[in-house]
């Protein structure tokens, strides 16, 4: 069976190649809208299983894997950020305070589509303005939910404590899609 990666961020290839696997990435345009009465919780995993639809042309030995990366605090989802203003804005909203990342992932077959999410909170310490603005110029932020990388200087000199895994803030919970994969018997064992 061939993997297929539905995902331009190199976080996430980063992460699967990672894991061991060989795959492919595939681009899928897709307009990422959430219905207005929606759940944050429901959100991430909505977003995942809409890219997985989306794409048309899965084969039998191929295995599509989608995902989507919500962020949110004060039951607001921050997105990514459109330009350096916005961008200020979220990290000023998660400064001193806890948030929650939620990433889902779809693996889907022409048989089957499995779709999960899993959550992490994420508490910062506080961020200067003088800090917010070395990390916009110096990191550019703007492909990343929530105006941050957990993996870049922010995320290692501001965060004070997580709960959950990693991996699902860096954007693909590499347990789940490990499970999942042995539950279908495409990982190695």
């Amino acid at each position: 069976m061939k993997l297929l990666l539905a995902s331009q961020s190199p976080r996430r290839k980063e992460l699967l190649s990672g894991l061991g696997l060989k795959f492919e990435v595939v681009k899928i345009d897709c307009a990422e809208i959430l219905p207005q009465n929606i759940t944050i919780e429901d959100s991430a995993a909505y977003l995942s299983e809409l890219k997985a639809k989306a794409y048309q042309n899965l084969d039998e030995n191929e295995i599509l894997l989608t995902a989507d990366t919500v962020v949110a605090i004060d039951s607001q989802i921050l997105g990514k950020p459109k330009d350096q203003d916005e961008a200020k804005k979220m990290l000023r909203l998660l400064s001193g305070k806890t948030h929650q990342v939620f990433t889902g992932i779809t693996i889907k077959t022409t048989d089957t589509t499995i779709t999960e999410t899993d959550v992490a909170d994420v508490e910062f310490d506080e961020i200067s303005d003088d800090e917010i603005d070395f990390y916009i110029k110096n990191y550019q932020p703007f492909d990343k939910a929530g105006s941050y990388g957990i993996q870049e200087w922010l995320g290692m000199a501001k965060i004070k404590s997580i709960k959950g895994s990693f991996y699902t803030i860096m954007g693909l919970p590499t347990h789940l899609i490990n499970k999942i994969l042995k539950q279908l018997q495409e990982f190695p064992k």
